[in-house]
């Protein structure tokens, strides 16, 4: 996963009613040079300098409209408070995103830069999709079984805390939570009037996540976490003193907010909730899925299409599958090595530390085999950490979360360890290749290292370039050697499959008619990957609709790319200065990519 999806999703409900603007508003910092004012060039540094002042404009409202996207972004101006969840707070930001894109349209796009134009543009598609994405009122759905207040928590983890100032923070974020929750309680209601409600399903395992704020003991509440460790330069008698002000807000605010929540979720609420689970089921559902299937995978492909895509990215996989399955030296059929690929206890560790540590070493093994496919290496270190306990059993199998734009936190790769008996082995190093090395983190921390581009072509995520280039990243594992073993290849495979799965499962669900069963039962035929992760893949596909749509479409044009270039190259053509090359725009849609990759073509030759 990624941004979002290789995010963690706390923040699900809080993009989205913030008017999802932040990742085109990202483009002030790095516009530093002051404008060149000479007569021969006023008439074209007029609209780039209306440009820069729009974009920091916009780059500002955004940190300010939604505080987590500032704490994410390494911005702590904002740590003190959540996203005013107010319906009318709400209706302001909307109206400021429509007159962002009328500011925008009054530049004079033509006297730019080829360089301002593409920023121009961009930021322009990401305002046109913000604006039109309006009209299914999705803040009317603020809790997700992946992500919403009631895993608020969560934001801890990119929040510093090595100062008394940065735990008064957090204490004022926690007295402010009783606000949150009740805008949220609001919303819920508004969208039970209007119809608005999502799959009872998805809610029953919302309810277990606000079951779990509910505590007794305030130091084993989720949010109590940073006060577990302080630093050193914190003294003790401050140390006593935090903790002191931590227990009491966590139990006169924090937990009888969650517990109102609670009762009026499962009383009211979860009955409610729709049986079904297509959005197409839902008010203007199927418009809503043919926007988002756009949206995600910045293409025009439609969901037949898509489908149709899938069934044929299927078929070819199987042929292959069948093919490692015989190097293992296996005899039964393919089902039945699916069987023992989730079963045999020797692709599995016994404990979380064992599994934690085996994520470690798998990425360890990776990094020196790096120079093999890319000459350009990011400067940016990243970790590897366990997904938190509260999250993990909802959670998919990992997930990468950038560093601060200002370097002050690394990136990290999330591990879910939870029933480490369900978390094969052979599924570690294609894991690792998309969310770590090469496939995130590269992608996140060489935009961020552009020296000349504006913050939001170095933070801007499109999710089929994003998920295209993590899934892509995971095949440059045999240009690295990395795939000698059969068991490791077939995890390829798998991966890749899991990814081709999702065209047919994802529009089959929401645009031809099938049922979550049918949906599991076609993913557990295709795929080895585990009934724990693919009954949490089929739920996250009906949670949020489209988005798994992004990674294969975007895989197939990278993949296509390449292979335009070394058809037009020959001998000419080196796999590292295209992997370079593909990183070198940031997060693009894709047919700005392939205007890229085909410029970069042309001067090669």
């Amino acid at each position: 996963m990624s941004v979002p999806m290789s995010w963690p999703q706390a923040l699900r409900a809080t993009l989205l009613a913030a008017g999802l603007a932040a990742s085109c508003n990202m483009a002030v910092l790095a516009q530093s040079k002051p404008p060149e004012t000479s007569p021969m060039n006023t008439l074209q540094t007029q609209p780039s300098s209306s440009l820069r002042a729009l974009f920091a404009a916009e780059w500002e409202r955004s940190l300010q409209d939604s505080p987590e996207t500032a704490s994410y972004m390494g911005d702590t101006r904002f740590d003190d408070r959540w996203t005013d969840f107010n319906l009318v707070a709400i209706t302001a930001r909307e109206a400021a995103d429509r007159e962002a894109l009328v500011r925008l349209r009054a530049i004079g796009r033509s006297a730019l830069s080829e360089s301002d134009k593409l920023d121009y543009d961009i930021f322009e598609w990401q305002l046109q999709h913000a604006i039109e994405r309006q009209q299914f009122r999705e803040y009317l759905q603020p809790i997700g079984h992946q992500g919403g207040v009631q895993t608020a928590d969560g934001i801890a983890e990119v929040m510093p805390f090595g100062s008394v100032a940065d735990y008064r923070k957090w204490l004022a974020r926690l007295q402010a939570l009783p606000t949150l929750v009740d805008q949220t309680i609001a919303l819920l209601r508004e969208g039970v009037k209007h119809g608005s409600v999502p799959p009872r399903v998805l809610m029953e395992r919302a309810a277990t996540q606000i079951a779990a704020q509910v505590v007794a003991d305030p130091a084993k509440s989720p949010f109590y976490r940073p006060f577990l460790r302080f630093d050193a330069a914190i003294a003790v008698a401050e140390r006593e003193q935090l903790l002191i002000a931590a227990q009491s807000v966590i139990k006169s605010a924090v937990v009888p907010a969650y517990a109102r929540l609670q009762t009026y979720f499962n009383t009211e609420y979860l009955p409610k909730t729709r049986s079904s689970t297509a959005v197409s089921d839902a008010p203007n559902g199927r418009a809503y899925y043919d926007f988002l299937a756009r949206y995600y995978t910045s293409t025009g492909l439609s969901a037949d299409q898509v489908h149709a895509i899938g069934v044929k990215e299927v078929a070819r996989l199987r042929v292959a599958m069948e093919a490692v399955k015989q190097r293992t030296g296996f005899t039964g059929s393919l089902p039945e090595f699916f069987v023992h690929l989730r079963t045999d206890p020797k692709f599995f560790h016994t404990t979380p530390q064992a599994l934690l540590a085996a994520y470690r070493a798998t990425a360890k093994r990776i990094d020196p085999e790096l120079v093999k496919v890319f000459k350009v290496l990011p400067r940016q270190p990243y970790g590897v950490r366990a997904i938190p306990d509260n999250i993990a059993p909802d959670t998919t199998t990992a997930y990468y979360q950038p560093g601060a734009t200002d370097g002050s936190r690394a990136g990290n790769y999330y591990v879910n360890l939870y029933k480490p008996e369900t978390r094969p082995t052979w599924e570690m190093v294609p894991l690792t290749l998309h969310e770590a090395v090469p496939g995130h983190h590269f992608q996140f921390a060489r935009a961020q290292e552009m020296a000349d581009a504006p913050m939001f072509r170095k933070t801007a995520y499109f999710v089929a370039y994003g998920e295209g280039w993590a899934l892509y990243a995971e095949q440059l594992g045999f240009d690295m050697g990395l795939y000698d073993d059969p068991y490791d290849h077939f995890g390829q495979l798998t991966y890749e499959m899991w990814r081709a799965v999702r065209l047919v499962v994802d529009t089959g669900l929401h645009a031809k008619g099938w049922s979550r069963e049918r949906a599991i039962a076609y993913f557990k035929e295709h795929a080895a990957k585990t009934d724990q992760d693919i009954v949490n893949e089929i739920d996250r596909y009906i949670g949020t609709p489209a988005q798994a749509l992004a990674y294969k479409i975007g895989q197939l044009k990278i993949s296509e790319l390449r292979l335009r270039a070394q058809h037009a190259l020959g001998r000419g053509f080196d796999l590292r200065d295209f992997n370079d090359a593909i990183l070198a725009t940031g997060s693009v849609p894709l047919s700005t990519l392939e205007s890229h990759m085909d410029a970069w073509i042309a001067r090669r030759k």
